[in-house]
């Protein structure tokens, strides 16, 4: 077989539905949706790779143009997504061949300096430089124990149910407030809140149609809003158990976010709540009179590949002082490998090359996992993956990686 990273190439409007059946098939699932002939809005197909094979598509991939929110600024970011290899053309290098052309394609270009993805199975992607850097909780409880303290204020605001219409621009407005705030989050243009907010009947899973409510202070500012269905269901006997199923809950202020769960957990006919989505570190639980009763199931979210290691570490801040040579070890992109110089503070920081002794040896998949401040360096050194040159490094290091905020990525792609 001749070079394949030659052989990718990005596909046409017209090979759309080839390339789109190719990826249901390899994911085992049923073709079906309304962008099974032409491509989406959100699809970008001068970013797509495809292999073919003859008049076969046989391996798939593609990215999309964000910009994601790190710790104290936001920077482009290539959405790795559409990642498939026909189970004909398995352990021929074909999936090396793609995640080496997407990286270089996206060094050469110089916009964005990180790459992200979500990994359909968490043992590939690590060999390419990925790893994963946030958390979805996977929250559920029941409702006859998720009650809130009694000092809880949730302020004199009003909870309303609303049309997707009138909720739309409102959230959108705040999400766009909230979304810096937290590593991990993604800008979401007219085309990803379409994405968001579309609600297919066939994938309600026998809920109600999605359900949306805005929280609304006395001078009509809207300060919170929520995303929900309910699944209703009943025991032999007649006793409702219905499931109620919460995707998204944003608030600019914790009297907001207050009477929002408030609201949720209060609801008829459910016996059971569940986020799956919501962070890791979702702030509910401290609210409730019994935190027990608010089961969380962690699992890993969005991966992160520093794809330009001086910019990378350039464009986040870091809330205590950093003076230290990383030693990156890059097996797979050669163009980071080598000795880095990270000066940083609250206000700025600066990466550049150097030929100073190190003072932390580790990899890339290190420093990735770390870049969102949601997972400790030191975590990482007892693991065997951070080597301590300079006494003290360390500690430096993970303090000045670290973010008060977990990072949190809401938005599959």
């Amino acid at each position: 077989m001749t070079d394949l990273a030659d052989q990718l190439r990005p596909i046409t409007a017209e090979e759309w539905p080839q390339f789109s059946a190719t990826m249901a098939t390899t994911f085992g699932e049923a073709p079906d949706g309304p962008y099974q002939d032409t491509p989406s809005p959100i699809a970008e197909l001068d970013r797509s790779l495809a292999l073919f094979d003859g008049d076969r598509v046989a391996a798939t991939a593609g990215i999309y143009s964000l910009e994601m929110a790190v710790p104290g600024a936001t920077v482009p970011t290539a959405g790795v997504t559409w990642i498939t290899v026909s189970p004909t053309h398995r352990r021929q290098g074909v999936l090396t061949a793609v995640m080496r052309r997407q990286l270089s394609e996206v060094h050469a270009a110089g916009r964005e300096p990180v790459a992200a993805l979500w990994a359909a199975e968490a043992g590939i992607y690590g060999r390419f430089g990925y790893a994963p850097a946030s958390w979805r909780g996977g929250w559920t409880g029941a409702t006859e124990r998720l009650r809130l303290r009694p000092d809880v204020d949730c302020g004199t605001g009003r909870v309303a149910l609303v049309d997707v219409e009138v909720l739309r621009p409102a959230a959108a407005r705040l999400y766009d407030q909230l979304r810096r705030q937290v590593p991990g989050n993604l800008a979401r243009d007219d085309r990803w809140w379409d994405r968001v907010l579309l609600d297919r009947p066939e994938d309600r899973r026998g809920g109600t149609a999605r359900q949306h409510v805005l929280h609304t202070e006395a001078d009509g500012e809207v300060t919170g809003y929520a995303l929900y269905r309910v699944r209703g269901s009943w025991t032999d006997e007649g006793e409702p158990t219905g499931t109620l199923t919460v995707a998204e809950v944003r608030a600019a202020t914790p009297t907001a976010y207050a009477a929002l769960w408030r609201f949720l957990l209060g609801i008829d006919l459910v016996r059971t709540v569940e986020a799956p989505s919501l962070s890791a570190d979702d702030p509910l639980r401290h609210l409730l009179a019994d935190p027990r009763a608010w089961h969380a199931r962690p699992v890993d979210a969005l991966w992160v590949r520093l794809v330009d290691v001086g910019r990378a570490l350039s464009a986040r801040r870091y809330p205590a002082r950093i003076d230290l040579v990383l030693e990156v070890r890059d097996r797979f992109c050669d163009w980071n490998d080598g000795r880095w110089h990270v000066w940083g503070h609250p206000a700025g920081a600066f990466c550049d090359r150097t030929d100073r002794d190190p003072d932390l040896v580790l990899d890339i998949e290190a420093l990735s996992a770390a870049y969102l401040g949601g997972v400790s360096l030191a975590s990482l050194q007892a693991a065997g993956r951070v080597t301590e040159v300079s006494p003290g490094a360390v500690v430096a290091a993970s303090t000045a990686f670290s973010w008060p905020v977990a990072p949190w990525c809401p938005d599959l792609f």
